[in-house]
């Protein structure tokens, strides 16, 4: 789809440059309004410094400041297997370069986003309230989607647009409260201006001023949210494309509209990241001329309305049935290359609701912040916080005492039984330690420690037989 991606960058800097001569010109209307006859030349001049700066900013570090301003935490396979693993078949499936990163939100609403400045170095974020709620087809349609806008270059320029708005709106603000809280400031500009013969003219430029610096945010809000609803039918149809499934994408679209919690991490440079607007209200509607994204009734009805096929012509079929518009979403080139993508069968759990509770959710959260679970032979289990010194404890139910798997002490433990020397005296591991057996003993949240001092999370969802441990490459069998 190369000609979508190339369609995409030349939107993208179309928009660029309006929403940057928007900034450009509050720049120069405020520099005027302060200091005349000169100070428009300033004005503009700060006004593109600040914009250079936080573009600068964005590209070298915009995905991690978004990640961080989410409360995103970077997880690693043991910790959500099936997570990894519908990731790692979109990104083969999409033909990525490189692997996201994944990371996982400790918000119970049920979201998720994609950032990255481009696919070789991209991340997938998603909340714990998401991963309760999904089955796998679900999940993989909202995974699907998100690595879409990674694979459409739809990130980076939400990054970029999001830094101009937010420029905006900074300078914006700034020369508004002076404007209005700081005494006395009209009537000195009138004294200057009047000085110079020029009174009439400056009192001209101020209302100007102050009429743009309030419309100029909401213009280009306006501008943001209009490019991000667009783009969300595109990371839709994509998304139908990948996973050859729309009825997952439409499924998991379906619970996230009924989903009435708000994400309170969210704010509005960030919301049209998300795959749903993360700020509504409980029984709130947003207007479709404010919302950060398209109706989702309307999605919905467009990929279920989706026959003969799972392509992008398919899709746009649909789109152009359901909305009653003409307009193409698709190049020519990506309806003529989508007629042979076969809609599939759903997976065995598509129709079963999950079952998680909230405890399991909770869990999930504790294991991303580092606890460890300990199950005692009465069946207890224990969450350990990560802060926890002691080396063992008595378990509340039965006494017992249950030791605490520290790396220190796994690797101490490990360093004593299972290493030995050859002939010349290299370390070498016990042929016996090569492999390690667990004997899961449930069906929920458990820890085990490898020899080499690495604790490991068995999460509900993993029902492999055999892992391998991230810190040493040992391989584990998990029997039941």
């Amino acid at each position: 789809m190369w000609e979508l991606i190339q369609q995409n960058k030349r939107k993208s800097w179309v928009l660029f440059i309006m929403m940057g001569a928007c900034l450009a010109l509050l720049g120069y209307l405020v520099g005027a309004a302060y200091a005349p006859p000169d100070g428009g030349v300033a004005g503009l001049a700060i006004a593109l410094f600040i914009w250079m700066l936080l573009s600068i900013i964005s590209y070298f570090s915009g995905d991690s400041i978004m990640l961080s301003i989410s409360g995103a935490r970077q997880i690693t396979s043991d910790v959500h297997p099936q997570l990894f693993n519908v990731v790692e078949e979109m990104k083969i499936a999409s033909s990525m370069p490189a692997m996201p990163k994944v990371y996982i939100i400790d918000e119970a609403a049920p979201n998720a986003f994609a950032t990255g400045r481009k696919p070789q170095s991209s991340a997938v974020a998603v909340t714990a309230g998401l991963l309760s709620r999904m089955n796998r087809d679900e999940l993989q349609g909202v995974v699907a989607h998100e690595m879409s806008h990674i694979q459409n270059r739809d990130v980076m320029f939400m990054t970029f647009a999001g830094i101009m708005l937010g420029s905006i709106a900074l300078i914006s603000q700034v020369f508004l409260r002076g404007a209005f809280f700081s005494g006395g400031m009209s009537g000195r500009v009138r004294t200057r201006g009047s000085d110079r013969g020029g009174g009439q003219g400056q009192a001209i430029i101020m209302i100007v001023a102050l009429v743009f610096a309030i419309l100029a945010p909401i213009m280009a809000r306006l501008l943001y949210f209009a490019i991000s609803r667009k783009r969300e039918y595109l990371a839709d149809a994509s998304a139908a494309r990948l996973t050859r499934y729309p009825e997952g994408l439409a499924s998991a679209l379906e619970k996230l509209s009924k989903s009435t919690e708000d994400l309170p991490r969210a704010n509005n440079i960030t919301a049209p990241l998300y795959i749903v607007n993360p700020l509504k209200k409980a029984g709130a509607k947003l207007s479709n001329l404010s919302s950060t994204h398209p109706p989702v009734e309307e999605r919905i009805r467009v990929l279920r309305t989706m026959a003969g096929g799972a392509g992008f012509l398919q899709y746009q079929e649909a789109f152009n049935r359901v909305t009653g518009s003409k307009s193409k979403l698709i190049p020519q080139s990506g309806l003529k290359d989508s007629a042979q993508a076969a809609i599939r069968t759903g997976s065995v759990d598509a129709g079963a609701p999950v079952t998680q509770t909230k405890r399991t959710v909770d869990d999930l959260v504790r294991a991303v912040n580092g606890f460890v679970f300990l199950t005692c032979t009465c069946g207890l289990k224990a969450k350990i916080p990560p802060d926890f010194k002691k080396e063992s404890f008595p378990c509340p139910r039965c006494g017992s005492v249950l030791r605490v798997p520290t790396a220190e002490l796994a690797t101490a433990a490990a360093m004593a039984s299972g290493l030995a020397r050859d002939a010349n005296g290299v370390p070498q591991e016990h042929p016996q330690l090569q492999r390690m057996t667990y004997h899961r003993k449930g069906s929920g949240w458990e820890s085990l420690s490898c020899a080499c001092g690495k604790t490991i999370q068995l999460s509900p969802q993993f029902s492999g037989s055999k892992l391998v441990c991230n810190g040493c490459g040992r391989e584990i069998t998990i029997e039941r």
